[in-house]
């Protein structure tokens, strides 16, 4: 029901490139690598990205190269190959395999991009990944077998959940989606960002999933929730307000474990419909205005 972060994942679908030519990228073919210093002076973004393209299709020949995004990463080019992304350098010289985090923001940009390309690892594809010999992310919220997949929730009736469990905060007048969250779910965070970049009103409702309900009586009980909220998805300290009555965090679980919301996030359109997992924004987007305000 989550959304499964594994960490092997990009050197595990790296297999897809070709071994031979990672191998001459590895070893670095001596003339063959352009450096910085001999690259062509590029006016712009795109003419620096087609750059790194036609050095790739000479490194990587037999590797169809999807798409080439170096303004991501101050230094770094994001790589797609189809199911597949790396990191290389603009002069295509070096070649990184692993995650790159945003420190400042506290997001696994590789997690949100391999998401992004491939939807299917929420939820039932990671339970998939998992059956094929795939390791579990220790974040990953999935408390079910994966041998078992449990079926998808379509609809959800949000009426007997008292009002008191739930944190506003985006555009009052917005459309309104509510979130069962859990403030150490990097994809929560993810989410809660994309989220902040839309029109919408968000309702998220807490849920301890990864043993964060000490955080979220922090969260609850802040004189700002919506300000405590984004400090807790930084990683920043909580400014608190000392000790409240959180039962509406109570309902909150108690609603979750009667519903077989074992994990998060879970997203819930005003009409009841509902999306397990991490989307992109511009999935987020249509989706929400598919639904009554």
């Amino acid at each position: 029901m989550s959304a499964t972060e594994n960490k092997d994942l990009p050197s595990k679908k790296l297999r897809n490139v070709g071994v031979t030519a990672l191998l001459g990228v590895i070893s670095f073919a001596g003339a063959a690598w352009a450096t910085p210093s001999l690259l062509p002076h590029l006016s712009g973004a795109s003419a620096r990205q087609d750059k790194v393209v036609e050095l790739l299709k000479a490194r990587l020949p037999k590797t169809q190269i999807t798409k080439v995004n170096c303004e991501k990463v101050n230094g770094l080019c994001e790589v797609t190959a189809g199911a597949t992304l790396f990191y290389v350098d603009q002069s295509a010289r070096f070649l990184v395999i692993g995650r790159v985090y945003d420190m400042q923001t506290q997001q696994d940009l590789t997690a949100v991009r391999l998401l992004e390309m491939n939807p299917d690892m929420l939820v039932g594809g990671a339970a998939k990944a998992a059956n094929a010999g795939g390791d579990g992310d220790k974040d990953a919220p999935i408390t079910r077998s994966a041998k078992a997949p449990p079926p998808a929730i379509k609809h959800l009736d949000l009426s007997g959940l008292p009002q008191s469990g739930a944190i506003a905060w985006g555009n009052p007048s917005g459309k309104t989606v509510t979130v069962f969250s859990d403030f150490r779910c990097s994809y929560c965070r993810a989410l809660s960002n994309s989220l902040r970049d839309m029109s919408v009103r968000v309702v998220e409702r807490p849920i301890s999933t990864l043993g964060s309900r000490e955080l979220a009586n922090q969260v609850y009980c802040a004189k700002n929730r919506e300000k405590a909220l984004h400090q807790a998805y930084a990683g920043e300290p909580v400014q608190s307000g000392g000790s409240c009555d959180t039962s509406g965090l109570d309902a909150n679980e108690k609603y979750a474990r009667a519903n077989g919301l074992a994990g998060t996030p879970v997203i819930v359109r005003s009409d009841g419909a509902v999306i397990e997992g991490y989307r992109p924004k511009e999935f987020l987007k249509a989706w929400i205005d598919g639904g009554r305000s």
